[in-house]
């Protein structure tokens, strides 16, 4: 296992992610940890639920490669368009 300089570091906000996992957006299911952002590999829109949020809000004309701070709890199928959404923790 390599070595981790910043193991010993509080995570933030503004601090890089440690996680990424894959995101199916769902109508229904919320994701399975909140994010610090959304990777968007190809563009398009995105219907998300933010973390404190009661509503969803649809994110439009997001470039390919994006990164889209936003801490997130759930991504929605209707309205997204955009695809290969990576979360980032």
């Amino acid at each position: 296992m390599p070595q981790d300089k910043f193991e010993h570091v509080a995570d933030s906000l503004t601090a890089p992610a440690e996680e990424a996992f894959v995101i199916t957006p769902n109508d229904t299911a919320e994701l399975p940890q909140i994010t610090k952002a959304l990777y968007i590999g190809d563009g398009g829109d995105v219907t998300l639920r933010p973390l404190r949020a009661t509503q969803d809000v649809t994110f439009r004309n997001l470039p390919s490669g994006a990164i889209l701070d936003v801490r997130v709890s759930a991504v929605r199928e209707a309205g997204t368009s955009a695809s290969n959404l990576i979360g980032l923790a």
